[in-house]
């Protein structure tokens, strides 16, 4: 029942309108993992973090459930950091810096103890580097998730196709979805897609909401309407975990489950907003989360079979 994540665990500077932190706990590998623990452990981490990451935040992620032999430290680096600046409307950002420190050298390696995982979520990095974990594992994992973005199909989109043939369920923006298929509309963008080598879509429409896509099926889920947004940062990584954390929670892979772990991830997601960094991840109860999870119930949603 084990899940394993590859990721980034970094320092990030944000500013939203309604704030500004110089330096916090971020990456990918962090939110999927925080959101993840709440349903799954152990949660395997594989990621690289340099000398000035604190051993508190590594002591909290293995007070959680989250193994992290397949983190990497590196004694003369600084870990992974970037800043970015949100608009008002907060669907909009502008990266300031992106220092990859010791991201630049990071060669994942797959433990031997981390062998026979059932789940395995690539988190947003370079494609040759989330083909090589697929390639190490002994046998394949039961589900495997990917996450990309649009700088990666600006760069290494060869790379990406690759990938794309041995995942199963693909996410990204709508944004993304529509650069990486050429097509504008989103069901169009969806079969496309799911020619690439997926047999899963969704697409996150942030504030909007999510949409899975698999065959001729397609799903919608609300996303919750919150009176205050803080900081959006990670909010995708964290729909991602609780998605995950569900599905391996339940061992159950159908796109009629994939359906409730939909409303789980974006449950966790509307956590991730009310405060900077994964810091409201770190508070909430499961009494929480299932009185979150009931509200997205109260939500109206369809099912829509296309012709």
């Amino acid at each position: 029942m084990s899940l394993i994540t590859l990721g980034t665990m970094a320092f990030d500077a944000i500013e939203t309108p309604f704030g500004k932190v110089d330096k916090i706990i971020g990456g990918s590998a962090i939110y999927v993992a925080y959101a993840a623990s709440n349903f799954v452990k152990p949660v395997q981490q594989i990621s690289i973090v340099g000398n000035d990451f604190p051993q508190e935040e590594m002591d909290e992620l293995t007070r959680r459930g989250i193994e992290l032999e397949g983190v990497e430290i590196v004694p003369d680096k600084k870990s992974f950091f970037w800043s970015g600046k949100y608009h008002i409307d907060m669907n909009t950002r502008d990266t300031l810096v992106t220092d990859l420190n010791v991201l630049e050298d990071f060669k994942p390696v797959v433990p031997d103890s981390y062998q026979g995982a059932e789940f395995l979520m690539l988190g947003n990095l370079m494609p040759s580097l989330q083909l090589s974990v697929i390639r190490q594992m002994k046998v394949r994992p039961k589900l495997i998730v990917m996450d990309t973005m649009n700088f990666w199909m600006d760069i290494a989109m060869d790379d990406l196709k690759l990938v794309l043939k041995e995942i199963d369920v693909l996410l990204v923006n709508d944004g993304e979805a529509r650069q990486l298929s050429d097509e504008v509309s989103l069901v169009k963008a969806a079969r496309k897609i799911l020619l690439m080598g997926p047999k899963f879509l969704i697409i996150k429409k942030g504030e909007h909401g999510a949409l899975l896509f698999h065959e001729n099926h397609v799903f919608f889920a609300p996303a919750l309407p919150l009176e205050e947004v803080f900081d959006p940062t990670g909010a995708g990584d964290t729909f991602a975990g609780g998605f995950m954390g569900h599905l391996a929670k339940t061992r159950d892979i159908s796109f009629s489950n994939m359906k409730t772990a939909i409303i789980v991830g974006s449950a966790m997601a509307s956590f991730c907003v009310e405060k900077f960094g994964p810091e409201r991840l770190k508070e909430i109860t499961k009494a929480d989360i299932d009185e979150r999870i009931s509200e997205f119930v109260q939500l109206v949603n369809f099912d829509i079979d296309l012709v």
